[in-house]
């Protein structure tokens, strides 16, 4: 018989040392997160088997406007053994525990992934008119574990949170992979398409140059992002968020986050960020400016990264979300077919899910929440 779990409150060091044992985590469940997300209260907290640590979370508390109630997530995580027959033995503990530090509800994404789809196969079914979702397409690969784990969930009573175009109201659902285990450079680059081959030698021929830079370019980055954010219409953060960003992660861990520039004849025309936990990498946020596309500074900086992760011994890069849209005259294909040109793969997670605990706080929240947009 297997001892039980239980969950308690951890050191934010005790929480990294977990973190560095294991193969990988999503930096969203590194104890450096909770300084990035400074508008949240933030708990490490520990799974123990025998007074063993044997799982960690980070737990970030949104309060209910004026009662000392919250809201607690764990983005991409916990950092547990999902995919076993007990899983009610490690969510249990841990919803007694957060329900005894005042949650009313609780929000997790379990970093499981269900289904992945190759690049031949995205382009094929964008060019099928037939076609207009992903999930229309039948993947490649299906991790029967996984659906598994999304039966155990719903049987403890969790509820998935339903995704508008691939992304809820947290993180995104499906993401863009770039395997780089036992691959060289020679052979990620053989994957990618004739147009991204094409694009990466343009720029170095016309003498596009990438290079890594400190915490004092980022003011630089910053201006090439609130150009792209204006072109693209979204809201962008502002400097002090990548400041934060940079100086949490880099005290975590020297090498766990990178800003990349790239620049042609002394113009900046491509800025980038990324991250790396373990053998998994991220292209986290990313910037180019109108002026100067011709000299392809997006696909070289996004080469750079990739050679930088395999270096590095990232099993994976991963480029992060993509829509689950597979219409041509949907703007966001642009997107999914430039990720799809680095010859890699489409990946759907489980989704993020709740667990309400106090029913009435919990779905006032979610209006609340709502309502604020």
């Amino acid at each position: 018989m297997t001892s039980a779990l239980i969950v308690k409150t951890i050191s934010a060091s005790e929480h990294l040392d977990y973190v560095r044992s294991c193969s990988s985590a999503s930096f969203l469940q590194t104890p450096a997160w909770v300084t990035v997300k400074n508008e949240w209260k933030g708990e490490s907290i520990g799974w123990f088997r025998e007074g063993n640590l044997v799982g960690v979370g980070l737990v970030l508390y949104r309060q209910m406007p004026r009662l000392k109630r919250y809201l607690a997530y764990l983005p991409e995580g916990p950092v547990i053994e999902w995919r076993c027959e007990n899983l009610g033995d490690w969510l249990t503990p841990m919803t007694e525990h957060l329900a005894g530090r005042g949650a009313f509800g609780i929000r997790m994404g379990p970093p499981v992934v269900a289904r992945r789809w190759q690049s031949s196969t995205i382009k094929q079914a964008i060019a099928d008119e037939a076609l207009h979702k992903l999930t229309d397409v039948p993947a490649d690969f299906n991790d029967e574990a996984a659906l598994e784990v999304r039966g155990r969930l719903e049987g403890l009573g969790w509820k998935e949170i339903p995704t508008e175009g691939g992304f809820s109201a947290g993180q995104p659902k499906f993401n863009f992979w770039v395997p780089l285990a036992g691959r060289t450079e020679a052979q990620v680059l053989a994957g990618m398409n004739q147009l991204w081959r094409r694009n990466i030698k343009k720029a170095a021929k016309l003498g596009v140059t990438v290079t890594t830079g400190g915490r004092n370019e980022l003011a630089g980055f910053h201006r090439v992002y609130v150009e792209t954010a204006g072109r693209d219409h979204f809201t962008p953060r502002p400097l002090s968020y990548f400041e934060r960003m940079y100086d949490a992660l880099s005290a975590e861990d020297p090498d766990r986050i990178k800003l990349y520039l790239a620049h042609h004849e002394g113009e900046l025309v491509a800025a980038t960020t990324m991250v790396q936990v373990g053998t998994h990498a991220w292209y986290s946020y990313g910037a180019s400016t109108s002026a100067k596309r011709e000299v392809r500074g997006s696909n070289a900086i996004q080469w750079r990264m990739m050679r930088d992760a395999l270096a590095a011994g990232a099993a994976v890069y991963d480029m992060r979300g993509i829509t689950d849209t597979l219409d041509p005259a949907d703007p966001h294909v642009g997107l999914i077919q430039f990720k799809v040109g680095t010859g890699g793969e489409a990946v759907e997670y489980l989704g993020e899910w709740d667990l309400p605990i106090k029913r009435a706080l919990y779905f006032g929240f979610i209006t609340y929440m709502r309502r604020r947009g």
